[in-house]
């Protein structure tokens, strides 16, 4: 297990495997399909954006409300690809690692790569487990998206695994070979 500290450094970054399970503690963002094009069209418009970037962690989710003497409600990530027109941009402003699930395009593998930067799975259905991890959340923009806001979360152990890497690895390529390969019945 590699313990991963945000905001990361690319160095950190590019050390990194697909296949690679890491704990995540410091501060990691939410964001998912609304607030991540509200983050590119400030990019497009020169704005300044809510949050810094460089060296940040971004987690595609949508939390529930918290029950009592709870930071978070639920918190399983959403499907990856959703993210993908607009990841590549944020990647290029500094974005270091994003958390989700499922499969990513190959214009977001090829950003990955070119700035150094991983793409890191977490348990999809797991969001009560993951909840546990996160210590803080507040909401820091994009407060009328709801839960789709984008918040601030101090985690502590979260866990993850290395997707893509910044070598052009994938967790998924190999479960497709190995598929591929199993003998026929």
């Amino acid at each position: 297990m590699i313990r991963l500290r945000a905001p990361l450094t690319e160095a950190q970054v590019r050390q990194l495997r697909a296949g690679d399970e890491v704990w995540i503690e410091g501060t990691v963002f939410t964001a998912r399909d609304m607030a991540h094009k509200r983050l590119c069209q400030a990019i497009e418009r020169g704005e300044n954006l809510p949050i810094d970037l460089d060296g940040a962690i971004v987690y595609f989710v949508g939390p529930t409300p918290a029950r009592p003497g709870r930071v978070i409600g639920a918190a399983g990530p959403t499907t990856s690809a959703r993210m993908d027109p607009f990841s590549p941009t944020l990647i290029a402003h500094g974005l270091r690692a994003m958390i989700g699930k499922g499969y990513r395009s190959a214009q977001v593998r090829r950003a990955l790569r070119q700035s150094g930067a991983v793409h890191l799975s977490t348990l999809g259905g797991a969001g009560a487990l993951l909840s546990r991890h996160i210590v803080c959340a507040e909401v820091v923009a994009y407060e009328d998206l709801g839960t789709e806001a984008i918040r601030r979360l101090e985690v502590v152990d979260f866990p993850a695994m290395v997707a893509y890497d910044t070598h052009g690895g994938s967790v998924y390529d190999s479960i497709e070979r190995s598929v591929r390969d199993r003998p026929q019945a």
